[in-house]
């Protein structure tokens, strides 16, 4: 057989619906793309800043000042156990940061990178998780900082700090979930990214970072931990380095609340891309 004669490899390539779309396999193979991505995210955000990184650190600081000023100070916000506000109210605004940056990052993921989408195949999933795992250098800093806070304020971690990684996964569950709905509606309604900031910044209030969420009514805890699963992760955070008290019962309708987000952001992204290229 001659070269001329030889059959030529064929690849096909055809739409793959429901779960099927969502291919593990392919999307390990592609692991190096994924850490490309995100080291791409990284330099443009960094590029020509003066304080490059200290960014990561400056936005929770500053906002803690404040916060320990006005709520601490003038309006007397009670803590658990006599902890000192500025560390408790920074303690729950580090993961804060972090979950804010992913979900605004994974929000805008496919609009701002358009450009590639329309011009080469790859898992389309790699775009908000390359963005997500971007954010994770800023909240390492950040976390360094709170880890040497801690113990200046006179209290020592204890074997509860352990715990600290599940509680970030359920923190980036919660916030790639969120973010892979609004991602999804975002290709079609651009109105997404202006109100982005403010449904972020109602979230906040919304969630125990100034207050304690013991001072939730019992009776609206369920709820309360239903609709804001951020509330169980910031309540784990704080037990985990404060020592304050751990988490509830409720802690458990926050986890099964991220997983039906998730769960349901992933499917509404995997259906969206099957068009998204065109739209974009």
């Amino acid at each position: 057989m001659t070269e001329a004669t030889r059959p030529l490899d064929v690849t096909r390539i055809r739409a793959r619906s429901g779960w099927e779309a969502l291919d593990l396999r392919e999307l390990w193979s592609r692991r190096e793309l994924l850490w490309f991505l995100a080291w791409r995210d990284i330099r443009v955000r960094y590029k020509q800043m003066v304080l490059g990184a200290g960014w990561a650190v400056l936005q929770p600081f500053i906002q803690m000042v404040v916060f320990t000023v006005v709520f601490g100070e003038l309006l007397q916000v009670p803590t658990e156990d006599g902890i000192p506000y500025t560390l408790y109210s920074f303690t729950a605004l580090v993961p804060w940061s972090l979950f804010a940056a992913v979900l605004a990052g994974t929000a805008s993921s496919l609009t701002a990178n358009a450009g590639i989408l329309n011009k080469v195949y790859f898992p389309r999933l790699l775009i908000p998780l390359a963005s997500a795992a971007a954010r994770l250098v800023d909240f390492g800093i950040a976390f360094v900082i709170l880890l040497g806070m801690v113990p200046a304020f006179g209290i020592g971690l204890t074997p509860n700090a352990l715990w600290v990684p599940l509680f970030l996964l359920l923190l980036l569950a919660c916030a790639l979930g969120v973010g892979l709905w609004l991602s999804a509606v975002n290709v079609y309604l651009r109105d997404v990214q202006i109100l982005l900031p403010f449904l972020v910044q109602l979230w906040q209030y919304a969630s125990p970072v100034i207050y304690s969420a013991r001072e939730i009514p019992d009776g609206w805890r369920i709820l309360y931990y239903g609709l804001n699963p951020m509330a169980g992760v910031l309540v784990g955070f704080r037990w985990s380095l404060l020592g304050t008290p751990a988490p509830g019962p409720e802690i458990w309708i926050s986890v099964a609340a991220t997983a039906l987000v998730f769960l349901t952001g992933t499917m509404m992204f995997l259906r969206v891309q099957r068009t998204m290229v065109d739209i974009l």
